[in-house]
Parts: C-alpha cells; sequence; structure tokens
C-alpha cells in the first residue's frame, strides 16, 4: 500500500498480490468458489416452460447431478469448479444431512425467494502469509490464504416443513417467517460450527480445514461431521472423451487420493479426532465412496445406470444402508465422517474438532501442531492486513463491521459457468431440450461463454452476476485486492459477455434487460483508487475498458433515444417496482415513458466517460478530440431536461415542486408528467463533474473545442454549464444537470426527515406519498404508487425488493458523492439545511459525511447496544454469540433500519466498508449525543482522545511449542521437557519444514517492518491532522482527471 511520497509498505497480504500480478505464482487457483446454492437457477433449468424454481428444487439437489456447477456449505474449489471441498452435518435428528443450505424458492416465499438459515461470513482475506526475502514483503501471494465461516446449526430436527408452510399462509402484507422466528435456537440448543482454511507459506496449493463445533446447548448433543471431497460431473454430458473421466480411490485408511487430467494427483489427508466420550478414544474418519451421479430411481425417472449415485451418504448415514456406497472404495464423490456420539455426545460448552489437508504430497501422518500453528499464523497475517487497510483509529465495532463486509464480498466470489450453445441445444449425451426452450430467454446471447470466478451480489439468494451490482462490488473490493476488481470491470465488456451490438448483459434471467449504466464511472473509480492507495496507475486498463464502452454508450444512444431528443428511455433500470406502471413493459395508457432516472443516468455516463478520455488524453493526445465528443453530448443531455424549445414541450423539471419527474408523451403537444416523488428524480444530481483548470491548461485542444463551443452555442452554454461566468473554488469548472437553484430545490425535499431523509440514510420514495399516494385509472384498472417501509406488498419483479421507500446503499453512495462534487466547486459558502427545517446549516460536504453515519449507524450499536438492521431482536443483539456476527442485507427499512431481502448481499452493501474507510474515523459515536452543531472536527476530538495511545506496530509472531488437540484443554502428554536433547532435535528437524508452511520472519525483515510502521504512522498523524482541518475534501483525488501525481 502507498504510504506516502517516499515509502511503499506491502503487508503480507499484499505481497501474494503482487507475485500474482507478475506471474510468478499462481494462487488464486483454490478458492471459496464453491456457491452456496447451485439448484432453481437459469443455468440448471431445462423445462419446458423456464420455471426455473419448479424444475430444480432442494430436494432433488440431493439427488440429482448439476449440469453447471456445484454448491456446498464453506466450500472450497479450483477457479473452473472441477474439484470441490464442502461440508456436511447431521444432528441425528433431520431426515437427512444438512449438505446444502435451504432456502424457500420464488413461489414459496411470501417476499419472493430467501435464505432460511443462520451463516456469517467472519473473515477472508485476498493473500497473506509471508517469508523471509531481502526485499521485505516482495514475497508471494497466497488467494484466500485465511478463510473462516461460521454456521449455526440447530441440535432440533431442522423446521423445512414450518418454514414452508407458514409461509405460504402470510400474505405479501406480512413479514416474512424466518428461522428465528420458529424458536429452533431457543435454549441455545444448537451448534456454532466454525470453519477455517489456511494455506502454507510457500505452497499455493497446500489447504488446511479446521472444522471446530461448539455445543451451545444445556446438554449433552450428538454431531456427525463429514467434509466432501467431490468432482463436478463433466464426464456424462458427452463434451469430454471417457478416458478423461476423473477419480478418487482410498489411499490409506485416513487418505483418499484423487486423479484428475487438468488438476493432477491430490490428497484428502484426514487426521483422528479427540474423543468426547468417557473412554478417551479419538474419533476415527470412515472414508466413503461413490458417484457424483444422478439417482434416476429415488427421483423417478426409471432405472440407474450404475448403483453408487449421488445421495449415497444420505442414505448410508441416516438410513443406514451399507449397500449405496462403493466397497472397492472409489468413485468421483468421497466423504469422511466423523461421528462424535459417544455417550451422548459433546459436553455442554465443550467442542469437536476436525482437521484434515488437501495435498498434492502424500503423507500417512499428519502433524497436527504443525497445523495449528499454520493456521493460526494465517490469522495473525489477517489482523495486520485489515488493519493496515484502515489504520485510522476508527472503533472496535465499526472496524468489525467494515472486516466482516469485505470478508463476504470475497466469500462472495464464486464459480459461474454458462455456455449458451450447450444450455439452449442440448449435449450430446443426453436427451435433447423440450422444443421451442431456448426461445424462453436470452434467445439472443448466443456468443456467450463464460468460464469463471465472479463477484455475486448475494452468496445464496443471487448466485449469479448482475452487471450494475457488479460495479458497485468493485468500489470495495478495490480496498483490498485492485486487481480483482479490475478484473471484474475488464470481463463485462470482453467479446464473450458483452453483445455484439455493444450491451452489456443484466443478469441470467435476462440478459437483454437493462441495468443502469454505471461500468465507465466504476472503472474510473477504481483506477484513482489504486494510484492513490497503491501507487499504481494502470492506464492500460483504463483505456481497455474505454475502448469498449464506447460500443456500449453507443447502444445506449441508439436504442434508448427513440426519438432522438436526449431523453431517454430504458426501461426498469435496476428499481424494479420503482414507478408508477412496469417500466419493463409497454404503457398501458400507450406512449413512451421519458425517464427522468435513465437521461440522469445518460448525462452521469456522458461525464464519466468524459472523465476517462481525460485522463487517457494526458498520455495519447488523439482523446483530446473524444473527451470534447462527450463534453458536447452532455450539454445536449443536460439541455433536453432542463429546457425544450417550443411552446408545446415539457421538461421533466417541474417548477412548481422544484423536482424532476417522468412523464409519458404520445408526440408533441401531448406530454404529461407523473408526479411521482422518488430515487428517480434525485438520480440527475449524479450527472456532476468538475473540471480542473490544470487539467484544461494542459490538454489545449480540449479547452480550446470547450470554448469553442460556448463562444458560439452562448444561450445553450449559460443554461448548462454553472461556472460560464462564475468560477468555483480553486476556480474549477462545474458541468451538473441542476443549476444552484434547483439544486437547493431538490435538496431541500432530499433533507426533510418527513421526505427523503430518513435516519439511517436516503429513502428510495419520499415519505410524503404515505398520505399522499399518487394513482391513475387506466381503463378501469387502479395503478398507485405509496409509501412503504419495507417490505414490497405486490408480486412486481419477483416481489422480493423494494423501491417505494426503503434505503440502498448503492444509490446512498453515489449521492454522497455527487454532494462531495458540488462541495469541491462551491466549498463552504453554499450551505443548506440539514435536516430541512432544523435551522442547522451544513456545506454540502458535511451533508454528504451526515448521510454516510446515518448509514453507517444501520450496522453499529446505539447507547443501548443494539444495531438498527437487527430490529430489537435480543438474541442477535445481546447474545454474546451472535451479537458481534453481522449480516449484510440487500436494503433496509425507511423508517427503522430494519434489514430486509438477501441477507449476504455484501455486494453492494459492502459499500458500508468503503464508507467507514472514509468518514469512520469521525462517524458519532453512540455515547456522543448528536447536536444540531456537531462538526467533523467534534467527533475528531472525541475519537482521537481514546484512540491516541493506539499500538500500531504489530507484536512479533509468538511460536507456541504446543497445541491442544481439542482446542478447549491444554495437555502436556507426550511433549518433550522444553530444553532437553529431545526437544532440539524435534525443533531442528522441523525448522526447514516450519519456516516454509508458517512463514517466520527474520530480524532483518522484523527490522523492516518496524520501519514501514513508523511510515504508517506518520501516514496516520497526517491524515488524522487533515480530518481535523477539513474532513470533507479528504478522497476529492479518487474523483476527476487531475494533473500526475494527484
Amino acid at each position: 500500500m502507498k504510504v506516502d511520497e517516499n515509502h511503499e509498505y506491502l503487508s503480507q497480504e499484499e505481497q501474494r498480490l503482487k507475485e500474482d500480478r507478475e506471474r510468478k505464482k499462481y494462487w488464486k487457483k483454490w478458492g471459496c468458489y464453491t456457491p452456496e446454492r447451485q439448484w432453481a437457477t437459469v443455468r440448471e433449468d431445462y423445462s419446458s416452460n423456464g420455471d426455473a424454481w419448479s424444475h430444480f428444487t432442494h430436494d432433488a439437489a440431493r439427488s440429482r447431478a448439476f449440469r453447471w456447477g456445484e454448491d456446498g456449505i464453506a466450500g472450497v474449489c479450483d477457479t473452473h469448479g472441477l474439484q470441490h471441498i464442502t461440508f456436511t452435518f447431521w444432528n441425528e435428528e433431520d431426515d437427512f444431512l444438512k449438505e446444502r443450505l435451504f432456502g424457500l424458492s420464488n413461489p414459496q416465499g411470501n417476499h419472493g425467494e430467501a435464505i432460511k438459515e443462520c451463516h456469517f461470513h467472519l473473515d477472508n482475506v485476498p493473500s497473506v502469509s509471508v517469508q523471509s526475502t531481502d526485499d521485505l514483503y516482495q514475497a508471494n501471494r497466497n488467494q484466500h490464504s485465511y478463510m473462516k465461516y461460521l454456521y449455526k446449526y440447530p441440535q432440533r430436527k431442522f423446521p423445512y416443513k414450518d418454514l414452508i408452510d407458514t409461509n405460504a399462509k402470510r400474505s405479501r402484507k406480512e413479514r416474512e417467517y424466518n428461522i428465528l422466528d420458529t424458536g429452533i435456537f431457543d435454549d441455545h440448543r444448537y451448534w456454532d460450527i466454525f470453519i477455517e482454511t489456511a494455506k502454507e507459506a510457500e505452497e499455493e496449493e497446500e489447504l488446511l480445514f479446521r472444522v471446530t463445533a461448539y455445543n451451545r446447548g444445556p446438554e449433552r448433543a450428538p454431531l456427525h461431521i463429514a467434509p466432501h471431497m467431490l468432482f463436478r460431473n463433466t464426464w456424462v454430458w458427452g463434451h469430454e472423451p471417457p478416458g478423461n473421466k476423473p477419480s478418487i480411490r482410498l489411499a490409506n485408511p485416513v487418505t483418499a487420493e484423487s486423479k484428475h487430467h487438468k488438476l493432477g494427483t491430490r490428497y484428502f489427508q484426514l487426521s483422528p479426532s479427540p474423543g468426547v466420550g468417557n473412554s478417551g478414544n479419538d474419533v476415527n474418519p470412515e472414508l466413503m465412496f461413490t458417484e457424483n451421479e444422478t439417482n434416476f430411481a429415488a427421483l423417478g425417472w426409471g432405472q440407474n445406470k450404475q448403483p453408487y449415485v449421488k445421495d449415497a451418504f444420505h442414505n448410508y448415514i441416516v438410513g443406514r444402508d451399507n449397500k449405496v456406497i462403493n466397497p472397492a472404495k472409489t468413485g468421483t464423490k468421497s466423504a469422511a465422517w466423523y461421528s462424535f456420539n459417544e455417550d451422548g455426545g459433546v459436553a455442554p460448552g465443550e467442542c469437536a474438532v476436525v482437521r484434515f489437508r488437501f495435498s498434492k504430497k502424500y503423507s500417512d501422518f499428519l502433524d497436527e501442531e504443525l497445523f495449528d500453528e499454520i493456521i493460526e499464523a494465517r490469522r495473525k497475517e489477517a489482523d495486520d492486513f485489515y488493519f493496515r487497510v484502515s489504520p485510522l483509529p476508527i472503533g472496535d465495532d465499526l472496524q468489525n463491521v467494515q472486516r466482516q463486509a469485505l470478508s463476504g464480498m470475497l466469500w462472495c466470489k464464486k464459480y459461474y459457468n454458462f455456455v449458451w450453445d450447450q444450455w439452449a441445444n442440448g449435449d450430446p449425451g443426453q436427451p435433447p431440450p423440450p422444443p421451442g426452450r431456448k426461445n424462453i430467454r436470452n434467445t439472443h446471447w448466443k456468443h456467450m461463454y463464460l468460464d469463471d470466478v465472479l463477484s455475486m451480489p448475494d452468496s445464496w439468494e443471487y448466485p449469479f452476476f448482475a452487471a450494475w451490482d457488479t460495479a458497485f462490488h468493485t468500489i470495495p473490493l478495490a480496498l483490498i485486492d485492485s486487481d480483482y476488481a479490475k478484473t471484474q470491470l475488464e470481463v463485462m465488456v470482453r467479446e464473450w459477455y458483452m453483445h455484439p451490438n455493444g450491451q452489456l448483459p443484466a443478469y441470467e434471467w435476462n440478459f437483454g434487460d437493462v441495468n443502469p449504466p454505471v461500468h465507465a464511472w466504476a472503472t474510473f473509480r477504481v483506477f484513482k483508487m489504486e494510484r492513490k492507495l497503491y501507487g499504481r496507475e494502470d492506464t492500460a486498463f483504463l483505456e481497455r475498458v474505454f475502448q469498449k464502452l464506447l460500443l456500449n454508450f453507443t447502444w445506449w444512444v441508439n436504442r434508448k433515444d427513440v426519438d432522438d431528443k436526449n431523453v431517454f428511455e430504458g426501461g426498469f433500470l435496476g428499481l424494479d417496482n420503482i414507478g408508477l406502471f412496469n417500466r419493463s413493459d409497454p404503457l398501458p395508457t400507450g406512449g413512451t415513458l421519458e425517464q427522468a432516472d435513465s437521461t440522469g443516468w445518460m448525462a452521469f455516463y456522458c461525464l464519466s466517460m468524459l472523465n476517462m478520455a481525460l485522463e487517457l488524453a494526458k498520455r495519447h493526445p488523439p482523446y483530446e478530440e473524444i473527451a470534447s465528443k462527450f463534453f458536447h453530448h452532455f450539454i445536449h443531455i443536460s439541455d433536453a431536461m432542463r429546457y425544450r424549445s417550443g411552446d408545446d414541450e415539457k421538461s421533466l423539471w417541474n417548477e412548481q415542486d422544484g423536482f424532476y419527474y417522468d412523464a409519458i408523451t404520445w408526440g408533441a403537444p401531448s406530454t404529461m408528467q407523473l408526479p411521482v416523488r422518488s430515487l428517480v428524480g434525485l438520480i440527475p444530481l449524479y450527472a456532476t463533474l468538475t473540471l480542473e483548470p490544470e487539467v484544461l491548461d494542459c490538454l489545449p485542444t480540449f479547452k480550446k473545442r470547450v470554448t469553442w463551443f460556448i463562444e458560439n452555442n452562448e444561450a445553450v452554454a449559460k443554461r448548462n454549464i454553472a461556472s460560464l461566468t462564475k468560477r468555483g473554488q480553486d476556480e474549477r469548472l462545474l458541468l451538473s444537470l441542476v443549476n444552484e437553484d434547483r439544486l437547493r430545490k431538490i435538496l431541500h425535499k432530499m433533507l426533510d426527515e418527513q421526505e427523503f431523509l430518513g435516519q439511517h440514510g436516503i429513502r428510495s420514495l419520499s415519505r410524503y406519498h404515505k398520505s399522499h399516494p399518487y394513482s391513475m385509472d387506466v381503463h378501469g384498472q387502479k395503478f398507485e404508487v405509496a409509501y412503504l417501509s419495507g417490505e414490497s406488498d405486490s408480486g412486481l419483479f419477483g416481489g422480493n425488493s423494494n423501491w417505494r421507500g426503503p434505503i440502498w446503499l448503492a444509490v446512498n453512495f453515489l449521492l454522497v458523492e455527487s454532494l462531495q462534487r458540488f462541495y469541491m466547486f462551491y466549498g463552504d459558502s453554499f450551505k443548506v439545511e440539514c435536516p430541512s427545517g432544523s435551522g442547522q446549516e451544513m456545506h454540502l460536504g458535511h451533508v454528504a459525511e451526515e448521510i454516510q453515519h446515518r448509514l453507517q449507524h444501520l450496522f453499529i450499536r446505539d447507547e443501548e447496544g443494539k444495531r438498527a438492521m437487527h430490529n430489537d431482536h435480543p438474541l442477535l443483539d445481546q447474545d454474546p454469540h451472535w451479537k458481534d456476527c453481522m449480516w449484510y442485507y440487500e436494503y433496509f427499512d425507511g423508517d427503522d433500519g430494519r434489514g430486509l431481502g438477501a441477507s449476504h448481499q455484501t455486494g453492494w452493501t459492502g459499500l458500508i466498508a468503503k464508507m467507514i474507510h472514509d468518514t469512520g474515523v469521525n462517524c458519532r459515536l453512540p455515547q456522543t449525543p448528536r447536536t444540531p452543531r456537531a462538526t467533523a472536527a467534534h467527533y475528531f476530538d472525541d475519537v482521537f482522545a481514546r484512540r491516541k495511545s493506539i499500538e500500531l506496530t504489530p507484536k512479533k509472531p509468538v511460536r507456541r511449542s504446543s497445541t491442544p488437540r481439542s482446542l478447549d484443554s491444554q495437555s502436556d502428554a507426550g511433549a518433550a521437557e522444553p530444553g532437553s536433547e529431545d526437544a532440539e532435535a524435534n525443533a531442528t528437524s522441523n525448522m526447514r519444514q516450519k519456516s516454509s508452511s508458517i512463514g517466520y520472519l527474520d530480524e532483518a525483515a522484523l527490522q523492516r517492518m518496524q520501519e514501514a510502521d513508523h511510515h504508517l504512522a506518520h501516514q496516520v498523524a497526517s491524515q488524522l491532522e487533515r480530518i481535523q482541518k477539513d474532513s470533507a475534501s479528504r478522497i476529492h483525488d479518487e474523483f476527476e482527471a487531475q494533473l500526475d501525481g494527484t
């Protein structure tokens, strides 16, 4: 990470990022890429009617082989999803093994699909570990070398039927019935199952797994743990020669050997576990083998082609059927069965532990002491990594929120496979698909060939990419792995994703749907963040994406501006039910919907492309002409939104209300505005850019063309360039869809707590519509928009999201950034009441900060230790085993902040990590009363006073001489006496292996680390001083094209 102008420090995580970037080692090959849900996805839908939810159900997933992927709990696989390690559990109460996470399908849920489990992505890093080198921290990269996952497994019978039946009885006007509502966790009768994965320091393909299951209940309870090693079924579809079928066989009683023609030979090496009964006997694993192939008989599809099938382990462990597993100890799916049920099972408060290694090296012995030391070393290095991501003194609670948000984003990296030709036309080894199936959806996306690890919006609910979600994901990802962030942006514009006509794919349910055009903004933002944080300026990446986005921009102009008036349509644009009508369908009124948000998005797109072109023009002068083109286009869009020539045409701006609205046009002069105060009218604020005078001076061709345009289009220029006659702060120019007068009018509504401003952010629909719904009767049918703070009360777009009142992080993030851009131009002199009517005036930098703090208060504890998103749930807020575990919801109730929708949406809700990075240091703390005159400096004084003694230098790792096998009680039985000859001999013989596996620092390396810490402390002090002076301007250098070095 770039610490200051003269010193660069790479943490132990960043070392590996550097080595992987330089292709010295392939540390990315294995990671948490196994999806949490593969069933009921569009890829697995081979039905005649396109009903993916019913065609491949949760129940069928136990017996039916997947075509395009795998799923599992805390799964790890290679980058092409060929070989997987997953985890399975049984409590001796359920009718089948807990092999995958359960949730309701869209038709089953009263608010659409929803997971009904309690699991948490506690920790994950893009890279870790260290080795001693002459150049400190220029070592290797270890992608996902420490990961930690928590699954809370009930000891009672899992309430599958109750969850299905109760939700089916509830209407859309009632809340979801979730697993916490069932009482299944009463009396703490559940297991806390922690699953840790670590990698060795120098071997990128040596993986260690440790499962630690704590009995939180009041009595002894049995538990069965069965880690799986399996191959994705790629051999029955007819695309591979028979000789390429992989295999797994028994190598010795505690080791299975796997072979794959692409992955080579690997070993599933197990260790006996400490016993839980009075006998003191170890729990020895039983290795089981079967084929990862469909059980046709169980599904009612006829006879099986061979006797050993996918669901064998369910029938063997739960059903006690000894005939279902292969006695020859071979197959394509294996599992190691550990039974912790002696004397009633694990005692209350105690734990069961399973350790195993996934290795390229064969061994008949697993050194548990070394094993635990490696995991502990990786965990400590992860601590150091996250400390250096945000070294400013922020509270422990905020640190935890940020770390789990970033960890969750890494856990949402999943393997995604889809080849349109094979999916649409079927496989040679299978019956042909139903006639006409290929015409159900995605008919025009024949070019798609996807075989990548992608950032998913949610690990269970949305196990597929969505283009505009991906763009937002890259912002927090750039904090920790800018290379991966850039890859996600670049892959979406590659020829096997982008349509030949230039359209970006939306999501698998309808690749041809239209998402907001945020790709250019995210690309430039990631470019600037990488330069600021890591000192790397990847203009080649910027140029590659820019060239492809020229095609996409042209597609927008040609397809979404029907009348060539620079006023755009676009459809639902990711905002689902925000409008009076379904904006993706033809209007029931006839005519065309001119969308304020679509036009605002296009203006925003123009300015983002202009920013990129100006940056590229500093090195390649021809880009000045392209920048001029986007400047001109923006001015014309801006003019179309605020002014129409001719008396009969109406603007999208409503002067009386001081707000932008959508409008229906039937051709001039017939136009009607739809006066709904929603996010649609705030999105035009996004289209804001400041032009730095120094940049204009170094780009003479662009400056000349801008000057020519202003001189020859004086009337248009005066209406649309706020700084034509009056320069802003530091002589900046401002391009914006709104002038100062309109900005004030919009902000008056946006910052009104009775309209848009909630206690936890900006609402998507004004609260005004709670008592003043807007409705229209069309041919006897009533259409209405009313404020609804929580879940949707209709089935529009699946019914699992709501844009008629709740708070969404992504759109708030863009509003905050727009306010910061306005502040860059207007400075301290432009102030507004915040909240409106409060008498408290703030400049726009502080308004932006206030909104970010309100958003952070969704997650952090209040004075009573409660988190707003938990909606006063005592278990989540107060229980020591729950209160620090974070969920990152898809959206939040506009009134009380209750978390709603998908619960692991660390995709764009992960943006909270970037907000904490930027403003967490002065976030209002629970013990700091909120006063009307509170300022950033006040927050700073309070936080710094309590944190100024923080120890910035990490302590030297401490090597342990022994490791307790059970993790509950230490035992020195069998250990050599410290200082004895045996102990010295053991230390000498094991030192080389430990050094390469654990990764110790030598004295010279430690000295250089201390030097780096000194520079880091200097940087922290400098930033804190800057925050004291002007907290609102810290991140302006992430926004616009500027001179080199800034």
